[in-house]
């Protein structure tokens, strides 16, 4: 643990925290606003589009400047996105934008690590990265929770109200929204710290013919090989399916637990501290070559949602949240090590992730397209919750059966 790494996972947080938070507070905007219940999970897709339109670019852009440029250069685009949020434009359009830093985003974070570690140390970095990134979560929920409540709008929105010049800012949202700017202000900041490492990776061609052509080979590359292809779909199985359950947690904590979205906000904070849990002991007791042997928990974990169907009061609702999480983190950690290390002997670190990122997202735009057709049915939050964790389960279950045994 050096500096340049310590600044890494800092600017991570950061950046991080911000996309967590501002998903909430994008979520309080939509209904300040009246917008149907329908958007909440279409708000999600916005974000997530950027991802799948720009993969076949993303990979080869972080290849081709030092990764912490490429940070920089995404966060920059998240301030933009916050700050035509809160000038009025549409918050599934101002979230869209900042996807697009995302999207950018997420290759450098993780290709930085293939080119600034040894191999050995690839399931470490990741449970550093991915812890911090969890706590990011927790926090994101619980501070973007907060800034949303009733004490914020009594309290801080009331108090600006009177100010002579207050910037606009008149409801909890709004100012939720305004201190989040700030988050990706820091975690600018931080990225211009990040050591600059030699670019790995060039290409030979960068018109989108050539950038396209080259996506497709990578993406058959890795699908193709069998390492990648059980790790790709665990991934991608595990964000569509997680980001799902976190907006299906707000619907059922409402109905089932009677909270209130301040209070609900808070509960899929603790999926985040499971998680948190899980990727401290995989970390420490998974090494890479035996990462195919974490899917039963992945089986084990699409069993417990199921039991959320079944709970009433908050209390056992926490333990089974942290169990959700403790389970994931168990099987993904490994999983994400396995995906960064084959596609690094592939393709290099940005093409690689940026393939991961595409699988990963079209798996979120699919499963919140379910889930926002499942709500415009009339479903209720138990039926859903029962359906996601019934399919989890069963897919799992076939990756397991399929895929068990390729690193014997």
């Amino acid at each position: 643990m050096n500096r340049g790494f310590t600044t890494i996972l800092a600017a991570q947080f950061f950046s991080s925290l911000g996309d967590n938070a501002l998903l909430f507070a994008a979520i309080a905007l939509l209904k300040s606003l009246d917008a149907p219940s329908w958007q909440i999970p279409v708000l999600q897709q916005f974000f997530v589009f950027s991802f799948i339109v720009l993969a076949p670019f993303v990979g080869a852009f972080s290849d081709a400047l030092p990764k912490g440029q490429v940070m920089f250069i995404s966060n920059g685009i998240k301030i933009v996105g916050c700050a035509t949020m809160l000038l009025g434009l549409h918050p599934l359009l101002a979230y869209g934008f900042v996807g697009v830093g995302a999207a950018l985003y997420s290759p450098a974070k993780y290709g930085i690590l293939t080119e600034y570690l040894p191999t050995d140390k690839l399931v470490w970095a990741n449970g550093w990265m991915e812890g911090l990134t969890v706590a990011s979560i927790i926090l994101g929920a619980i501070f973007g929770g907060l800034l949303i409540g009733h004490r914020v709008e009594d309290q801080v929105v009331h108090q600006l109200g009177g100010l002579q010049f207050n910037g606009g800012i008149d409801t909890a949202p709004e100012f939720a929204i305004f201190i989040i700017f700030g988050l990706y202000i820091v975690a600018a900041i931080l990225n211009c710290y990040i050591p600059k490492l030699s670019i790995e990776h060039t290409l030979p061609n960068r018109t989108p013919g050539f950038l396209l052509a080259d996506f497709w080979r990578g993406f058959l590359l890795l699908w193709r090989d069998p390492l990648g292809q059980v790790s790709l779909a665990v991934t991608s199985l595990f964000w569509g399916a997680g980001t799902s359950l976190r907006l299906i947690i707000l619907a059922w904590a409402a109905v089932a637990l009677k909270l209130d979205l301040e209070q609900a906000t808070q509960l899929t904070a603790l999926v985040a501290v499971g998680l948190a849990i899980g990727s401290v002991v995989a970390a420490k007791v998974v090494p890479l070559e035996h990462a195919v042997k974490v899917l039963p928990l992945g089986i084990a974990m699409g069993f417990v949602v199921l039991a959320m169907a079944l709970v009433t009061d908050w209390r056992p609702a926490a333990l089974l949240l942290i169990l959700i999480g403790a389970l994931a983190g168990c099987f993904l950690i490994p999983m994400n090590a396995l995906l960064q290390h084959r596609g690094h002997q592939l393709m290099g670190s940005g093409h690689s992730i940026a393939v991961q990122n595409f699988n990963e997202n079209l798996s979120i735009l699919l499963m919140l397209g379910a889930y926002a057709l499942m709500i415009d049915a009339g479903l209720s939050a138990h039926t859903v919750v029962i359906v996601f964790g019934l399919f989890l389960s069963t897919a799992m279950g076939l990756l397991f059966k399929k895929h068990g045994h390729d690193q014997d």
